[in-house]
C-alpha cells in the first residue's frame, strides 16, 4: 500500500496511511513579557498539523475563526494551511477559502502574521502563490529514500529539483520558504543515516540559498541526547540559515527534548496547542506533536520566553478543546 506523508503527523483513521509535518502539547504557561526574553525565540504554531488527520471535517468558517483567535492571541508565525490533493488530505481541501475568510475577518489595524502553506508539488505551489495571505511556502524534504518514494513518489534528484524550483518561484513572488528535513533524526527502515547525511543536505540547501530549515523527528524516536547532539553536529554547516526543530515525543519526554535543542543553540520551535496530532509510524499512540504549552514551559525553565500573553489565550484554548471533542474524538485538556 502506498502511503502519503507531508510531515511527521498522523492524518487520522479515515486516512490510515496518511501522515504529515506535525507538532504539539498543553497547559497555560505563557507568562511573562517580551522584555523578559534573554534571546529571540521564534515559536511556530501549527494548527494545520493538528487538523489534517482528524476523523471529522472542521467547518471552513470555524477554521478561519480559530486562526483569527491565534492572530489576536499574539502568534506571529502560523503553519495554517496546505495545498495538496483533496483525495489525500480532505481536511485541508478548503485552504483557499479559509484564508479568504481569515483575511476578511481581521480587525482594522491588525496585520496578518507569517502564514505558512505546505506544498508537495508544483501544482500545490501554484495554488499557494495564488492565495492572498500565504507569506511562506513549506516543503517536507525526506532524507530517507524509502519514505520519500512512498509518500511523494520522487527520487532524491526529483525532490531536489522541486526544492530548487520552490526557491526560485518564492523568491520571484517575494514569499518565504521553509524546508523541513524529515527523518532527520533517523529512520525505522534500516537505511543509512548519520549526522553527515543531514549536514550534506544542509550544505546543499545553503548553496541554493534556502534560509529557513527545520529538522523533523518524523517517528519521534530521538532521545533528548540525540536531539542535542545532532543539532550541535550540524549547526556549523548552516551559517546564514535559521535552523529550527520539529519534534515528536511522548508527553513525559517533550520538555527534555526542547531543552536539549535549546541548549544546543536552537531558537526556532514548532508546536501545537494541546498537543493535538499524532505519529502512526512511531508504534506508540502517545508519540506525537509536542504541545506548544510544553515548548513554552521548557523555554521558561531555560530563561527564555516567546512573549505570548496568557491572558489572551483563553478563547483559543476553548476552541482547541472544542475541536478535540467534536472533530478529533480526543480527551479534553485542562
Amino acid at each position: 500500500m502506498r502511503f502519503r506523508h507531508f510531515c511527521p503527523v498522523w492524518l487520522g483513521p479515515r486516512s490510515p496511511a496518511l501522515y504529515w509535518l506535525c507538532v504539539s502539547c498543553y497547559s497555560i504557561l505563557f507568562l511573562g513579557t517580551a522584555s523578559e526574553m534573554t534571546e529571540q525565540i521564534k515559536l511556530i504554531e501549527c494548527p494545520r498539523d493538528a487538523w489534517q488527520g482528524l476523523p471529522e471535517q472542521i467547518p471552513t468558517k470555524y477554521k478561519a475563526e480559530y486562526l483569527r483567535e491565534l492572530v489576536l492571541a499574539g502568534f506571529k508565525h502560523i503553519d495554517a494551511v496546505s495545498f495538496v490533493s483533496p483525495k489525500h488530505v480532505r481536511q485541508m481541501a478548503d485552504s483557499e477559502e479559509v484564508m479568504a475568510k481569515l483575511n476578511a475577518s481581521l480587525p482594522a489595524g491588525i496585520e496578518l502574521p507569517e502564514i505558512i502553506g505546505i506544498v508537495v508539488n508544483e501544482k500545490g505551489l501554484e495554488r499557494a502563490l495564488a492565495t492572498p495571505g500565504v507569506t511562506t511556502i513549506g516543503y517536507p524534504y525526506s532524507v530517507s529514500a524509502y519514505f520519500r518514494r512512498a509518500n511523494t513518489n520522487m527520487t532524491r534528484d526529483e525532490s531536489r529539483l522541486l526544492v530548487e524550483k520552490l526557491k526560485k518561484e518564492t523568491a520571484a513572488a517575494n514569499r518565504g520558504l521553509v524546508i523541513y528535513i524529515s527523518m532527520a533524526f533517523g529512520n525505522p527502515y534500516d537505511e543509512p543515516w548519520g549526522p553527515e547525511i543531514v549536514a550534506d543536505t544542509l550544505e546543499w540547501l545553503k548553496d541554493i540559498r534556502v534560509r529557513t530549515v527545520s529538522l523533523a523527528d518524523t517517528v519521534g524516536t530521538a532521545s533528548p541526547q540525540l536531539v542535542g547532539d545532532l543539532y550541535r553536529s550540524v549547526k556549523d554547516h548552516v551559517a546564514g540559515i535559521e535552523l529550527g526543530v520539529h519534534l515528536h515525543s511522548r508527553p513525559e519526554n517533550a520538555q527534555e527534548k526542547i531543552l536539549a535543542a535549546y541548549e544546543a543553540g536552537c531558537r526556532r520551535f514548532d508546536g501545537a496547542l494541546t498537543g493535538l496530532g499524532g505519529c502512526p509510524f512511531a508504534g506508540d499512540n502517545l508519540v506525537g506533536n509536542i504541545a506548544t504549552e510544553s515548548v513554552v514551559a521548557a523555554l521558561r525553565k531555560a530563561g527564555a520566553d516567546p512573549g505570548i500573553d496568557s491572558a489572551r489565550l483563553t478563547r483559543v484554548l476553548e476552541m482547541t478543546n472544542e475541536i478535540r471533542a467534536k472533530y478529533a474524538h480526543a480527551p479534553l485538556m485542562n
